[in-house]
């Protein structure tokens, strides 16, 4: 990944947008589209949606991607100047204890540094050593005076985790928030690479959503207004490459060995198929997850919208989601970009989504032997 690349993501990545406060992660898609995309708006959501406009008469694509982040709320702030919190999105409780957090705080004009206070070994009687405090039961000192506390936090106040991104080992990144801001970083990619390759036949929708961590809302919204003929989701999967991860149950994913293409029921068969037969025209290494009902993505809310979308759904493996050191493989990202520009620019006007309908033939690949021969 190429130094410019590299330092966009880190943005995204380091830039907070706890689920309900996306604006300043919106603020810098629109900023990073401004020159490539046709049209760019923000629904009443919050939601980005950029249009690249296609060069014939091809359906037109909306690939999505959320813009929050998990993070915590604050719920109360004691006269001695702690704070109690709730969590915005699946937050682990046993995680957070020792943690360093940012508390964007309405009253401050910066981030106030916070930590989550535990009392210490010495001091914790030993049969609630092995207990996990919960989350109501932990409290952030701002090291600050009660009454400087009051008059900077206010109740509703959003926290995040207190770090940031770094590549480590080889070729490999961690970070808060990959979860899914790596998605946003692919749906900008996308666009600029279509723009750069002359345009996919049909219009194509960088849909940046909002409040997915708590339900895929923006994408319900997102989807409804754009339309799209095709979509597809993009989002973090769980890597299973690493110790005490059950792979007979949750499937053989791999951090470095490329995308994950989804298939089951909530994947429309037309398209996951175009996805297969996209990253095969390009070389590029793919996964296959099963996903026996509903996704936990915004992939769900697509598919079901108005009548009906044909939804992809690809991912990325992602390891210790929903921590502060969540880490993916940067190669994955790039040939995800790569895949979708593919799948993109393929999508011909006769394409046809409908299942038992559509065309089986994957594109570009001949059906019998024979056809190769002629």
């Amino acid at each position: 990944m190429n130094e410019e690349h590299l330092s966009f993501l880190q943005d995204l990545l380091e830039t907070p947008s706890p689920t309900g406060s996306e604006v300043p992660v919106a603020t810098l898609v629109r900023q990073r589209l401004a020159s490539v995309a046709d049209e760019i708006s923000t629904d009443v959501m919050g939601s980005v949606h950029a249009r690249l406009d296609g060069a014939a008469d091809g359906p037109s694509l909306m690939l999505a991607a959320h813009m929050d982040e998990i993070g915590l709320m604050v719920t109360y702030v004691s006269d001695e100047g702690f704070l109690s919190v709730a969590a915005l999105g699946g937050v682990d409780a046993a995680i957070l204890p020792g943690m360093r957090v940012d508390v964007h705080a309405s009253g401050a004009g910066a981030p106030l540094r916070g930590v989550v206070g535990r009392k210490p070994i010495h001091l914790i009687e030993a049969d609630e050593r092995k207990a996990v405090t919960a989350l109501d039961k932990l409290v952030i000192d701002l090291g600050m005076p009660g009454e400087a506390v009051r008059e900077a936090v206010r109740v509703g106040d959003v926290i995040t985790f207190g770090v940031g991104f770094e590549t480590f080992g080889e070729g490999m990144a961690v970070s808060r928030a990959f979860d899914d801001k790596c998605g946003v970083w692919v749906a900008c990619r996308v666009m600029e690479e279509l723009a750069a390759a002359g345009r996919a036949p049909g219009a194509f929708v960088a849909a940046a959503t909002v409040q997915e961590e708590i339900g895929t809302r923006g994408a319900m919204t997102s989807a409804h207004a754009v339309r799209p003929d095709v979509a597809v989701a993009f989002d973090v999967t769980h890597a299973t490459d690493y110790p005490g991860i059950d792979k007979a149950k949750y499937g053989k994913i791999t951090c470095g060995e490329g995308p994950v293409i989804a298939r089951g029921p909530n994947i429309n068969p037309v398209v996951f198929e175009r996805l297969v037969a996209a990253a095969e025209a390009e070389g590029i290494p793919y996964q296959l997850e099963a996903e026996p009902s509903v996704t936990g993505t915004d992939a769900r809310a697509i598919q079901v919208t108005r009548g009906g979308i044909p939804t992809g759904l690809v991912s990325v493996p992602l390891r210790y989601m929903h921590t502060p050191t969540e880490v993916v493989a940067l190669a994955d990202l790039e040939a995800t970009v790569r895949l979708l520009t593919r799948f993109a620019l393929d999508l011909d006007a006769d394409a046809c989504f409908v299942p038992g309908l559509a065309d089986p033939v994957r594109p570009g690949i001949p059906a019998t032997l024979a056809d190769v021969e002629e």
